[in-house]
């Protein structure tokens, strides 16, 4: 049965540590680089609902956030969680991921992507990890279908977006067994590609 604690993850100048209420100035200055809270596809929170956003994710049952760092300069680069916990069926998803603009089509995705597939598959012993998206946001389809994810297929009318209009949500998972050659792909794109693009 998967148990879910905070915990720190550290790899390729990548730390993600529990989210905390001390995190609420770089998460206003990450969401302010490129305003992507104007997005009306993305969970990016508006500046001055920083700390709203930090509560709402601590006070959610089954959600484990994390503040994305780099360990280089301290600087936070956006949050992502885990959530959506079915212990008994060792399932669990990976979501409300957000990154600030200068640091996206970078290594940082595919390293934290990397970092809690692997946690999740290695360490809690997760039979499938699913991730989701809004049906309108084709850069994230783009993204998690370049992981190697399968898709699992549309949920309709499933969501409020911000704006108030109700979202259809695109379905990914890759289980247990799909996870070892996803590992070593993304080991290898990550060589190939260092810290500059992925």
């Amino acid at each position: 049965m998967i148990k879910l604690v905070p915990v720190t993850l550290e790899f390729n100048g990548l730390r993600l540590e529990p989210l905390a209420p001390h995190h609420e100035e770089g998460l206003r200055a990450a969401a302010l680089d490129g305003e992507l809270w104007k997005l009306r596809v993305t969970s990016v929170p508006e500046p001055h609902n920083a700390l709203q956003y930090i509560g709402t994710a601590l006070d959610t049952r089954d959600r484990v956030a994390f503040a994305v760092i780099d360990t280089r300069s301290g600087k936070l680069l956006g949050s992502t969680s885990y959530h959506d916990i079915l212990p008994g069926i060792k399932r669990v998803e990976i979501g409300y991921t957000w990154y600030a603009k200068s640091v996206q089509r970078t290594h940082v995705n595919t390293s934290c992507k990397l970092i809690l597939l692997s946690h999740a598959f290695d360490t809690l012993g997760a039979s499938v990890v699913g991730l989701r998206t809004d049906c309108e946001n084709f850069a994230s389809q783009a993204a998690i279908e370049g992981l190697g994810a399968k898709k699992d297929g549309v949920i309709r009318h499933h969501a409020l977006r911000r704006d108030g209009t109700v979202r259809d949500t695109v379905m990914y998972s890759i289980l247990r067994s799909e996870w070892p050659p996803i590992k070593s792909a993304l080991h290898e794109r990550l060589e190939r590609h260092g810290s500059r693009q992925c």
